[in-house]
């Protein structure tokens, strides 16, 4: 089943209480949201009342103390300490929901490939094929060669793959007339040696409805990550904040394909947007500013830290501007866009924290629910983008507004689904269900 190529992919990107640094103080945001169990059930119905592809949680494996030491996390304005493991929260949030897509991220620097597949395919079987995982390759140890991360993650990755593969579709008989329960040529040892993985298999989950789940992954600034991303993904979360970034990214990521034998429909890329909404552009501005004076300086100069890999920034004036100290410590946040805008702008820390404690470096949309409409159809339709990842300020009140006065604009525009027409996140994003490699090779030997 296709996507219709008129159709925008959405997905909703839900932390605890919302985007924004200061979002737990917003009036009407859930303060406890990372720990909220009703909270995400509403977040995800509502999700899925407005036609949403998927909802994404990510992820972080501990409270990172930073380069500041752990008596910062007592400071007043520290947030998103404590949250769910966001596959055991999926797995919940599969019995309330029936469309949706369902999707976590995972580190393959800080597990273990076998653990993965097994986790994501059971998933794939709780939600009946809705399953999607997002590939990221840091972890615990950010300073590690990110060419080194990268391989690793390959190599992980096509031991997961293989491991999804363990099975047949119809590999189960379960006859008990004459006691077979499987049918031992399709079942499928992978047998890996590899440079980082040893794993023999089989897999002890049946292959999933999805046949495997959908493989994302976040944008990196580095070259290994865009070819992993050319080579395995099939989503690709970017920020790009201009059209014209967006489009030329869009172009060179498709142009990519072709090296792995993969067409352009193979991979959709969706840039997140960070919207503030209101009935009038200035009152979306004042909404915005509200949640600026909420921000607590220690925690965005703590945010800044972690976005630059944990550089000690403490020792600096907050309003002068950000001192020579950018390196190949970027962690998660892309170094090369964050010394852009340095170098365009000459912020100043409080600045430069000031503008990221929202969007992290996104594209911001402060507007009506017409001129937020107009730039999605302005991207959608001019190639710079196949959809959205939806990073709503707050919670749960920035979603609602989205579902019940953006969607419906797209809607009447004919750029969004009235209706789920599939029952599975392939069908929904329009992805080809993936052959067994196993059985492929056979019927390849014996041809």
């Amino acid at each position: 089943m296709s996507k219709k190529k008129s159709q925008l992919i959405l997905g909703a990107f839900l932390p605890d209480a919302g985007h924004h640094l200061a979002a737990w103080r917003y009036p009407g945001a859930r303060a406890d949201g990372g720990l909220n169990f009703p909270h995400y059930w509403r977040l995800a119905q509502k999700a899925e009342r407005g036609k949403f592809d998927f909802i994404f949680l990510s992820d972080g494996m501990g409270i990172r103390d930073h380069a500041h030491g752990l008596d910062e996390l007592s400071r007043p304005g520290h947030a998103h300490l404590v949250h769910f493991e966001p596959l055991t929260l999926l797995s919940a949030l599969s019995v309330v929901t029936e469309r949706i897509g369902l999707v976590a991220t995972a580190s393959t620097h800080c597990n273990e490939p076998y653990h993965i597949a097994r986790q994501f395919a059971s998933l794939d079987h709780l939600s009946d094929g809705r399953a999607g995982w997002s590939v990221t390759a840091s972890g615990h140890n950010a300073q590690t060669e990110v060419a080194a991360r990268y391989e690793r993650a390959r190599e992980f990755l096509h031991v997961v793959s293989s491991l999804w593969d363990s099975w047949d579709d119809d590999a189960f008989l379960r006859d008990k007339t004459s006691g077979a329960y499987f049918d031992p040529d399709k079942l499928h040892a992978l047998d890996h040696c590899g440079k980082h993985f040893s794993v023999r298999g089989p897999l002890s989950v049946a292959r999933s409805p999805q046949g495997q789940p959908v493989i994302i992954q976040t944008n990196s600034s580095s070259e290994a990550a865009l070819e992993l991303a050319a080579e395995t993904a099939e989503i690709l979360f970017t920020a790009q904040r201009t059209f014209a970034e967006a489009k030329a990214f869009y172009s060179n990521m498709k142009e990519k394909l072709a090296k792995y034998d993969r067409s352009p429909d193979d991979l959709k890329i969706t840039p997140g947007v960070f919207p503030v909404i209101g009935r009038t552009e200035q009152e979306a501005i004042d909404k915005y500013e509200e949640l600026q004076e909420l921000i607590d300086p220690k925690s965005g100069l703590t945010l800044l830290s972690e976005l630059m890999g944990d550089i000690d920034l403490s020792p600096y004036p907050l309003d002068e501007p950000l001192p020579a100290l950018l390196d190949n410590r970027a962690g998660k946040y892309r170094l090369k866009e964050l010394t852009d805008l340095v170098g365009r702008e000459n912020r100043t820390l409080r600045q430069l924290y000031m503008s990221l404690a929202g969007p992290r470096g996104h594209k911001m949309i402060l507007g009506t629910p017409e001129q937020i409409a107009d730039q999605f159809e302005e991207w959608f339709k001019g190639g710079a983008a196949d959809g959205f990842n939806i990073m709503p300020p707050y919670l749960p009140g920035a979603l609602d507004e989205f579902v019940e006065l953006v969607i419906p604009l797209l809607q009447q525009r004919g750029l969004f689904r009235t209706e789920y027409e599939g029952r599975t996140l392939r069908e929904h994003l329009g992805l080809r269900r993936p052959i067994n490699k196993f059985t492929k090779a056979k019927e390849y030997s014996s041809a």
